[in-house]
């Protein structure tokens, strides 16, 4: 079984890649997924988050509201990083719990952990392998931007990022993400191939 941590910018393409992944046969487990389902009411972390944020963070129907939240954090590292402290140890817990179930399954599955802050969190040294999905600033803003988000808050969301420059440092393997879908399918191919 072979562990591939994912990862790549806002806009970089990740969530395409991770599917063609999923069409060649690889198992997936996106970690933005699991931080939402580790939330649901009553958990550990929806308890932990009422706790330290407030009620005033819950919706009517007492699910988070992660935009209200997410404003709380976006500028107070450490309000970010208690968040963190209280959501992470829970995702580390469910993504065991699905590596498990796969290796029952398929002991010889290749398994991609969609994780967008792999490389931030120091997350590489868990996975067997690391792909970066790069994709030029002027790409990313210019998806951004036709997924509906002013060109300025484009921006600024890709420069609030780690640059992509950096993360290719940890890769394995680079999936370069400006041409065609095509192209990229290739490239997934080819590596999915070697890591086979």
């Amino acid at each position: 079984m072979v562990e591939i941590g994912l990862t790549g910018g806002i806009a970089s393409g990740k969530s395409t890649v991770a599917n063609f992944f999923k069409e060649l046969g690889a198992y997936l487990i996106d970690w933005d997924v699991l931080a939402w389902e580790v939330v649901h009411l009553y958990l550990k972390a929806w308890k932990g988050i009422v706790k330290y944020f407030g009620k005033e963070v819950l919706n009517e129907d007492l699910t988070i509201n992660r935009q209200k939240l997410g404003e709380i954090v976006f500028n107070d590292k450490e309000k970010l990083e208690k968040l963190n402290q209280i959501v992470h140890p829970e995702v580390f817990k469910e993504d065991e719990r699905r590596v498990d179930k796969i290796r029952r399954l398929n002991s010889e599955a290749v398994i991609i952990k969609d994780i967008p802050l792999l490389i931030e969190v120091g997350l590489q040294r868990f996975v067997d392998k690391v792909v970066v999905v790069y994709a030029s600033e002027e790409i990313q803003i210019k998806r951004l931007v036709e997924r509906g988000a002013q060109l300025e808050e484009a921006k600024k969301r890709v420069k609030a990022q780690q640059p992509l420059e950096e993360k290719v440092k940890f890769a394995d393997f680079v999936i370069y993400n400006n041409g065609s879908l095509e192209e990229t399918r290739k490239q997934v191919e080819r590596i999915y191939g070697i890591i086979k």
